[in-house]
């Protein structure tokens, strides 16, 4: 070991080393300024965010903050990454999805792979291309290069046998081929309620463990528990009790544990939360080691996992913004450990992508791993003493759920009877009073909507299959309710709108004008602060302006409004004032509130 000398050049040479308890009372320090009294620990959990799954995410970590060794990337447990050192630094699989060759394709194919794609996911069936026309789809693509991977649902054995032709037509070595055959027989169920014979991906695997090393048989999505409105460890829990479902199966068809776990391929969702998404893939990593450990095979515990931007974050409201969420998950995708990504395009919500929204989803990935050098780093986040905590945790709770499931019969068991819709729906719901209120606000719906936005337009994607469990969106509370503002003003030229009555100077009435300004907007219906309420074609109101002036005037205004025809006035603020019908505030139900105003105002 090598001793450097002392340079007189230390950084913290003049400065005491300062304790968690010193920092506890600074705490306390500025929750006393708030009026609140709290010491110690207290003080420390006023600061502390509640997540899903019962867990809590503290102000402040540091060592005394311990969890379980994670190993070193490419061995058991497989946390830090479920490749060795060095294998990393070509960056991840930028995997491009496709589900029509309609309009351009299969142009937009080939553009993909020559711009940065390095893979292809292909929906095929069932609201994607027609099995029959896969050959044209990869016209042009060089099979021995670039993997491929289906998504094809009840329609896994034609489409399989039609990948396997066009191998063996085009020369492809068997040992070459790469990708994977997306067999998912119980994600088909959870999409669509149909239960499917596990026989035929059975014989699928095993001619795959045969013939073709490199290709892949099965896939566990987890994405339709994602979609359905799932937590992070009810995403996780399912995906090992259809992992561990998919190992009973192939190993009772006669595949050995380290063949059918080579067999299987891990789909998640990569949402905007990018420390809980890195953790999330971390924990992943961990977990299926302990299935294999616990299956006698620990060296086939290296979880393969191919990770897709959040449907559920995406909107239809300014989907510009989805840029900006798409970066992020992806960031966090690659710094968790990814071994392939798919960036759903921006317009994703909105219909089939046209080609600037597919190259800004290929780029997002380029210039993470091109610029930004993203994947130069193994395991990134490893070692700071909140992402493994938060690891750590959720990977506990992942495990209770996972053991719940298996308990009560297995994964199909969970879905016939109903259990997995319930545990999801009741996530969503407690979800869904956040986004009601604005706790987790939505850019450009929620929060800092524009009713001048101009609508973009695309051509409408193949309806997916459905019939199972629910696919839900974090903004369709505010969509419905914008679409009702929309066809308001398409029948009568214009929209809703809310007369905002200031009181004092605007240093004392700006801050809530701005605040009810951008909630009303939220609903669709349009403030308006200029002139008299008589011409402001209002039917309702909203006081704007400071706690001293409300005393003062909050009952005089409302009782001129009233007079002028308003039907009901609001006070942006709390209190008890005379003539007021009701409050807005941040923390309030905004859709409760703005749905109720929409009847008031007829507007179906």
């Amino acid at each position: 070991m090598t001793v450097l000398p002392d340079d007189g050049l230390s950084l913290a040479a003049e400065f005491p080393d300062a304790t968690h308890e010193q920092w506890q009372r600074l705490v306390e320090g500025v929750l006393r300024k708030s009026g609140k009294e709290l010491s110690g620990e207290a003080a420390e959990d006023a600061l502390s965010t509640t997540l899903e799954d019962g867990l809590r995410t503290r102000p402040l970590y540091t060592a005394r903050d311990a969890a379980p060794d994670p190993g070193l990337p490419g061995f058991a447990p497989f946390v830090r990454g479920g490749r060795p050192e060095g294998a990393i630094t070509s960056g991840w699989d930028v995997r491009q999805r496709h589900t029509s060759i309609a309009d351009g394709a299969p142009d937009a194919v080939l553009t993909d792979l020559e711009n940065g794609g390095t893979s292809l996911w292909l929906v095929l069936g069932e609201g994607g291309i027609p099995v029959s026309e896969l050959g044209r789809a990869l016209d042009g693509v060089y099979l021995d290069l670039a993997p491929v991977v289906l998504d094809a649902g009840r329609d896994t054995g034609p489409a399989a046998e039609a990948l396997l032709r066009l191998y063996a037509d085009k020369g492809v070595d068997t040992k070459a081929v790469r990708g994977a055959l997306g067999g998912d027989p119980l994600g088909y169920e959870a999409r669509t309620g149909t239960p499917l014979d596990f026989a035929p991906y059975a014989a699928l695997a095993a001619r795959c463990a045969e013939e073709f090393p490199g290709l892949r048989a099965l896939t566990v999505d987890a994405l339709p528990y994602h979609e359905a409105g799932g937590s992070a460890a009810q995403e996780l829990g399912a995906s090992l009790a259809t992992g561990v479902a998919y190992l009973r199966e192939l190993t009772e068809a006669g595949l050995g544990v380290e063949q059918a776990a080579a067999q299987l391929e891990f789909r998640y969702a990569a949402t905007a939360d990018q420390f809980l998404t890195i953790a999330k893939l971390r924990a992943a990593r961990r977990l299926w080691a302990r299935v294999a450990e616990v299956c006698g095979a620990p060296d086939a515990g290296g979880q393969v996992q191919h990770v897709v931007t959040s449907p559920v974050m995406m909107s239809r409201r300014d989907p510009w913004v989805n840029m900006l969420r798409t970066t992020v998950a992806t960031l966090a995708a690659g710094v968790g450990g990814a071994d392939a990504v798919t960036v759903l395009p921006f317009d994703h919500a909105l219909g089939l992508p046209d080609a600037f929204a597919r190259r800004i989803a290929r780029n997002t990935s380029t210039i993470l791993i091109e610029e930004s050098h993203l994947a130069r780093v193994i395991d990134p986040a490893g070692g700071s003493w909140y992402v493994e905590r938060l690891t750590d945790e959720l990977a506990e709770a992942a495990w209770r759920f996972f053991r719940s499931v298996e308990r009560d019969g297995g994964q199909a068991a969970g879905l016939r009877s109903g259990r997995i819709r319930t545990d999801l729906a009741t996530t969503w719901a407690e979800r869904s009073k956040r986004l009601a209120k604005r706790r987790e606000p939505i850019t450009g719906v929620s929060e800092f909507p524009s009713l001048a936005e101009k609508p973009v337009e695309r051509v409408p994607a193949p309806q997916p299959p459905s019939g199972g469990l629910p696919r839900v969106r974090r903004d369709e509370a505010y969509e419905e309710l914008r679409a009702r503002s929309d066809a308001h003003l398409a029948a009568t030229g214009a929209r809703p709108r809310i007369f905002l009555a200031t009181i004092g100077s605007p240093a004392a009435y700006t801050a809530r004008a701005t605040f009810a300004a951008n909630l009303f907007q939220a609903g669709g219906i349009e403030p308006v602060s200029e002139g008299d309420f008589e011409d402001s074609g209002a039917t309702e109101a909203v006081l704007c302006s400071s706690d001293a002036l409300y005393a003062e005037q909050a009952e005089r205004t409302a009782e001129s409004l009233r007079a002028a025809g308003a039907r009901h006035v609001f006070l942006a603020g709390r209190g008890d004032h005379p003539g007021v019908d009701s409050y807005v505030f941040a923390g309030c139900d905004a859709v409760d509130v703005l749905s109720a105003t929409l009847d008031r105002m007829g507007v179906s």
